[in-house]
This record gives C-alpha cells, structure tokens and sequence, in this order.
C-alpha cells in the first residue's frame, strides 16, 4: 500500500509562488461571494467579463471557469433571451458564508484554546480515491492536519458530522475528543500534523505581496484590488488550521497580516462598490418572469 507525500496528505494544492496571480477559480468565488452572497441575484456572463478584465483575465479564461463551475455544482446557470446569468448554487454559499465567518469574526489569531483536541480517524480503500481527496479537502477547511496515515487531529472542538456528510463513508469514519497525555506535548504534536513554517510564510507572503502601500499591479481599480486582496486572504484562511497561539513562534505574523487586510478591505471598498454598481448585470431569476 502505497503513501501519499505530507502535501497530498494534507489534501492541500501545491502553494502558488509569491506574488503569483490566483487562479480564475478562486478569483471567482471570491466575486461571487463579494457581490452575490446574501441575495438571490445572478450576474450576466458579459458584466462578469467586464470586471475580470480589471484584473487582466481573459474573456475565455472567464468563460470556461464559468462553465466549470457550473459543472462542479458551484455554479447555477439561467438564461435570458440572449444572455446568460449565473448564480450561486447552495453548496458554493455555504463554502462561502464559512470563509465570511472566519475573515470577519473568527479572525486569523486563535487565543481562546482550551486544550482540547478533535480526532479523526479513517481506513478507506485504494479505490476510494475520489472519497478520501473529498475527506482530506474536508478536513484540511475544518483545521485538521494528519499525524500519522489514516488519523487527523484538530485543536479545539470540531463538529465532524458535517465533513463526513453524503460521503458515504459509514463506519469507516471514527471521530473522539480528549486531551494530550505525558509524555505528548501539545507543541511537537502541532509540528508533527502542521507545516507551520509553511503557514508562516504564507501570511509574509501576504505582507511582501499587499504592504509597502502599493497593490498588485494587475489591478486597474479598486474593484481590481478588491477582488484580488479578498482571493489573497481567503487562500490564506483556507490553508490556515488556526492553531493555538501559545504554540507558535513569536512574532506569527498572521496578526500583522490580518491588521493589513483590514486596512486594505475598507480602503477599496467605497469605491469598488461604486464601480460593481455601475457595471454588473443583476438579475433575479427567483423574480417575476
């Protein structure tokens, strides 16, 4: 039986090289959920474009990712007459409103642990590949990190029935609660399940990337550098476990960071509101015909 390597574990994506642009994906998440989550609204493909184009993604870059994400279920698609408006489906703004919770309220600096860990453990078969990619991008969102083949851990307290929900996975799930016990320490089993140098220097990533008060030069506007600040720390978020403060180094820099993202979110914001006023196509399709 082979065994994946701690990236493929993890069920992490190879991280971007600093200062790279995010892929259109994330980029469109992170639109839709801007400008979308919380209404019922579509936007037309045209308007989509239009803002993209501000970030210098190509019109057929925008298309096929439109269409992809119609085809993983991320996406609603409807017509009218000769235009085509897109919405987010359930699954997406669930996905979504989780990040909102975690960038606006949860915050990147966790100081409130109380010593408790949330295990997982799980023995899928070889050809269960596509269960166990879904199960470890799951538990990766949820703060989990693999510390040894076929069990995770979590700090804190984590509800597990969700991330095993319409998985089908039955009894091969086990999920328990506790404390450590001597001789483990709660500092080295961190380091064992997380790649904590790698969390680091995500958020200096961050930091080279949006400080020194200047913004990406692929943006045009504020609605460019919206798009793209809000793509930067939602990545950072969804890689981050949110690990005990009392743990990690000094100086952690996701503090710092946080504190820029803030700075920089309410400075675009007024008008990147604005310019999406201006330029985005909505349409109800929940509306009268």
């Amino acid at each position: 039986m082979t065994h994946p390597d701690p990236a493929q574990e993890r069920g992490q994506e190879p991280a971007a090289e600093c200062g790279a642009p995010p892929r259109p994906q994330s980029l469109m998440l992170s639109f839709f959920g801007i400008h979308v989550l919380g209404t019922s609204t579509a936007l037309s493909s045209a308007s989509v474009i239009d803002a993209f184009a501000r970030v210098a993604v190509r019109e057929d870059a925008v298309r096929s990712t439109l269409t992809r994400m119609v085809g993983r279920g991320l996406l609603a698609r409807h017509r009218r007459g000769r235009r085509m408006y897109f919405s987010l489906t359930s699954r997406a703004a669930a996905v979504l409103a989780d990040g909102q919770e975690r960038i606006w309220r949860t915050g990147a600096v966790n100081r409130a642990w109380d010593g408790t860990w949330t295990l997982i453990s799980f023995s899928l078969p070889e050809s269960w590949r596509r269960e166990r990619h879904d199960l470890r991008s799951r538990l990766v969102w949820a703060g989990f990190g693999p510390l040894q083949n076929g069990l995770w851990v979590a700090p804190g307290r984590v509800d597990v029935a969700p991330l095993a929900a319409g998985l089908g996975l039955g009894d091969r799930i086990r999920a328990f609660r506790g404390e450590v016990a001597a001789p483990t320490e709660a500092g080295p089993l961190l380091r064992a399940a997380f790649d904590i140098d790698a969390i680091a220097q995500g958020y200096r990533g961050f930091l080279a990337r949006w400080g020194g008060g200047s913004a990406p030069a692929e943006a045009r506007d504020d609605l460019g550098r919206q798009l793209l600040l809000h793509t930067d720390w939602l990545d950072l978020v969804r890689r981050d476990p949110h690990l005990p403060a009392e743990h990690l180094p000094e100086q952690w820099p996701a503090a710092r960071a946080e504190e820029l993202f803030r700075e920089l979110a309410h400075r675009f914001e007024p008008e990147a509101s604005r310019t999406a006023h201006e330029i985005l196509d909505r349409w109800d399709p929940t509306g009268p015909a």
